[in-house]
C-alpha cells in the first residue's frame, strides 16, 4: 500500500480519526499537540481561500483543516527539509496534493515565493518560547519548535502581513502570558485582533494559550469569545474538548513540547 511505501523506519503513521486522515510522525522528534487542533478548529474558512500555512512542521493544520471546506488551497511553509519531506508524504498518502503544496523554504521568504497580497488567509502555530527563555529541548528539531531562534515573533508577524490581502484573515495560537507582545506585533503591521479565546486547563486556573483571529486593515473592534476549558477539576477531559478532537482528530499529544 502506499502508506507503507512512503513511511520510512523511524516513523509512524498516526490515524487522526478525521475522514480518515492519517500523518507521518517521528516519536523522537517534535510532534503535533492539541494547540494545533484547536487551532484548526478555532480557523473559519471560507470557500475557494488560498490559505498559507508558515511553520507546518509535518503538515497538520493543512491536513485537519481540508477537511472543514473542501475548497481551499494550502500553502504550508517549513524549513526544516526532514520535517517538510515528511509533511510532503503526508500529503500524498491522503492524496491531497492537488490542495495542498509544501514549500521547503524560509516562511520569511512567503511573500517572494506566493506573492505580496496574495493569501486570502493565514494559519501559524509560531514557537512559544523567547531564545534563552525556555529550556533548551532534546532535539534540534524539538528546539525550533519551541523557542525563537534566528526568526523572531516580530518577522513571522511581518511575513503574516505581507502576504495577506486586504481584510485577509490571521490565525494563530500563542502563549498567553505573551499576548500584550503579539498584539503589538500584530498592530505594528496593521493586523488588527478581531476576535480572541483564552484557553484554560482548568476552570480554577489563569489562561495558558489564547487563540487569536486579526484582520488586516481592519478597524478597532474585539470580540471576547468563553474560555475554552481543557480540563475538568477532576481532571477528565470537558465535553467541549472531545467534541473538538471528534471533529478535528485524535490521539495526539495533549502539549507542544512533547
Amino acid at each position: 500500500m502506499l502508506e507503507h511505501a512512503l513511511r520510512r523506519d523511524d516513523e509512524r503513521l498516526d490515524d487522526l480519526q478525521n475522514n480518515g486522515l492519517r500523518i507521518l510522525q517521528k516519536p523522537d522528534a517534535f510532534c503535533f499537540g492539541m494547540d494545533a487542533v484547536l487551532l484548526a478548529h478555532f480557523a473559519r474558512l471560507r470557500k475557494r481561500d488560498q490559505v498559507a500555512d508558515l511553520g507546518t512542521g509535518t503538515g497538520i493544520l493543512p491536513l485537519l483543516m481540508s477537511q472543514a471546506e473542501p475548497t481551499t488551497v494550502f500553502h504550508a511553509f517549513e524549513w526544516q527539509e526532514n520535517m517538510a519531506d515528511m509533511a510532503r508524504r503526508s500529503v500524498a498518502i491522503n492524496g491531497l496534493e492537488t490542495r495542498i503544496q509544501i514549500h521547503g523554504d524560509d516562511l520569511r521568504r512567503a511573500p517572494q515565493i506566493l506573492g505580496y497580497e496574495s493569501m486570502d488567509a493565514v494559519v501559524c502555530n509560531p514557537p512559544y518560547g523567547k531564545l534563552g527563555s525556555v529550556l533548551t529541548s532534546r532535539t534540534s528539531a524539538q528546539q525550533l519548535a519551541r523557542q525563537e531562534t534566528s526568526c523572531t515573533l516580530s518577522e513571522i508577524v511581518q511575513a503574516c502581513a505581507a502576504i495577506l490581502r486586504n481584510q485577509g484573515r490571521l490565525w494563530m495560537v500563542f502563549p498567553a502570558p505573551r499576548m500584550l507582545e503579539l498584539f503589538d506585533s500584530l498592530r505594528a503591521c496593521k493586523l488588527e485582533p478581531k476576535r480572541l479565546r483564552m484557553v484554560c486547563a482548568k476552570a480554577s486556573k489563569a489562561p495558558y494559550l489564547i487563540l487569536i483571529e486579526a484582520v488586516k486593515n481592519a478597524k478597532p473592534m474585539l470580540l471576547w469569545l468563553p474560555p475554552l476549558i481543557v480540563y475538568q477539576e477532576d481532571g477528565a477531559e470537558t465535553a467541549e474538548l472531545l467534541s473538538i478532537y471528534g471533529n478535528n482528530g485524535a490521539d495526539v499529544d495533549h502539549t507542544k513540547n512533547d
